[in-house]
Parts: structure tokens; C-alpha cells; sequence
């Protein structure tokens, strides 16, 4: 018998707040209105954080940064990944409309972009 294994399906990358709330603030011993203390913010803007409902800011990860010791750019980075996949998710259906141009090597090179197609 010889079957396919299915592919797995890629993840979606999470909003970076989830981390926040399953992992971090747990690991801490922490509530969200303690932690909004600790970070100088509103509690509101940090549940929201980690509702999903509004992004980390480069401010916010400096914060999280000098809070719990996980680099900025750690946290800039995931929030990336999660506003870049849902930017593709929606752009899906319409990805075909757009113009499509190619730059040479040479100048990929020079603005610092991959160039390995």
C-alpha cells in the first residue's frame, strides 16, 4: 500500500501578545494590571496587547526588553511575521493585479536586499 503523507499545513505565525499572555506573564507570576505597572503603561493598552488588538510598538518592545530581558527585536520581529502574514492573507485574491518588476543583482546588492531568487 503505498500512501501520500499529507503536507502539513504551515502555521500562521500568532500575534506575539499570545506570548505575552500564555508564556511570559505566567512565568512571571504576574497580572496584567501588575505588569502595566511594571512596563509604565495602561492596563488597557497592554490587554489589548495581548488580546491581539493592537501591535507592538519598537516602544513597547524597549519595554518588554528592560521588563522580562527578551531582546526588542525579538518582539519586533515576531509582530513582523504576524502583520506580514495577514498582509499576504489579504492581499491573496488580489496579488495578481499587481504590477510585478525585477531589479538586477547589482542593485539588490547595493540597497542591502536578498537577492537569491
Amino acid at each position: 500500500m503505498n500512501r501520500r503523507l499529507a503536507a502539513p499545513a504551515l502555521m500562521q505565525p500568532e500575534h506575539p501578545g499570545a506570548l505575552l499572555r500564555r508564556q511570559v506573564l505566567p512565568a512571571l507570576g504576574l497580572t496584567v494590571s501588575q505588569a502595566a505597572i511594571d512596563l509604565a503603561t495602561t492596563r488597557q493598552n497592554l490587554h489589548r496587547i495581548l488580546a491581539g488588538q493592537s501591535s507592538i510598538t519598537a516602544e513597547m518592545a524597549v519595554r518588554l526588553e528592560r521588563f522580562c530581558g527578551v531582546p526588542a527585536m525579538f518582539w519586533l520581529e515576531r509582530q513582523q511575521a504576524y502583520d506580514l502574514s495577514r498582509a499576504k492573507d489579504a492581499l491573496r485574491g488580489s496579488r495578481a493585479e499587481i504590477a510585478h518588476h525585477s531589479l538586477s543583482h547589482a542593485v539588490l546588492a547595493q540597497i542591502g536586499a536578498p537577492h537569491d531568487r
